[in-house]
């Protein structure tokens, strides 16, 4: 099974190189970035990318970024995402896009090199590999988005639905036979209900219909 990993400590790296190769795996390049790491995937098309979510240069989500890429365009790539901490919406995130060929370690896994190398071997072969801890974390938000949805009224239950249809306001609207403004002020309700705050960078459309699809 051939491997691209992409860390930027040099220890760390080299060690988890190491690790794999005497696990059997075949180790056919080492990154310290997450373009780097795109060009490698793209011209060795590997079995699995296993990528640090904070790569140079901000050491932000460059590696988030990258694995998503991957998984868009090298579908038959699995990719297994290392971490020092659990992020639960750097987990959502990757899992737009399903489970299949998808794994979320925190780095302390990888000083057990059967565990390390079993998770491997799972996401290559397309399957998935979770760290217990994110599991649970991940149990514990879908428990509490799913009591949130509850307390929505069941016109805003019905906006939702629609919503999730794709449909607009204006559509929305005309459905259920009332006025474009109420149904921002449901739209607004929503999202409040479902702890999705107004920022620049999210969708809180998207993100209350994939939870009310999930729940």
């Amino acid at each position: 099974m051939r491997v691209v990993i992409a860390e930027d400590n040099t220890l760390l790296r080299e060690g988890v190189a190491r690790l794999l190769g005497e696990a059997g795996f075949e180790v056919v390049a080492t990154v310290e970035d997450a373009s780097a790491l795109l060009e490698e995937v793209a011209a060795r098309r590997p079995d699995v990318a296993v990528v640090d979510i904070r790569l140079p240069p901000t050491r932000t989500d460059e590696g988030l970024r990258a694995a998503q890429e991957i998984r868009r365009a090298h579908p038959s790539t699995g990719v297994l995402v290392l971490s020092q901490y659990v992020r639960v919406s750097y987990t959502v995130e990757l899992l737009g896009g399903g489970a299949r060929g998808l794994g979320y370690l925190l780095k302390d896994r990888v000083s057990d090199l059967a565990e390390f190398a079993a998770a491997v071997r799972q996401v290559g072969r397309g399957g998935s590999a979770f760290d217990p801890i994110v599991v649970d974390q991940l149990v514990g938000r879908r428990a509490h988005e799913g009591d949130s949805l509850h307390t929505l009224t069941d016109r805003e239950r019905a906006v939702l639905a629609l919503m999730a249809e794709g449909r607009t306001n204006q559509a929305i609207a005309e459905r259920l036979v009332i006025a474009e403004r109420t149904v921002e002020k449901h739209c607004t309700s929503i999202f409040a209900k479902l702890g999705l705050p107004a920022r620049a960078d999210d969708h809180r459309r998207v993100l209350a219909v994939l939870r009310y699809l999930n729940a």
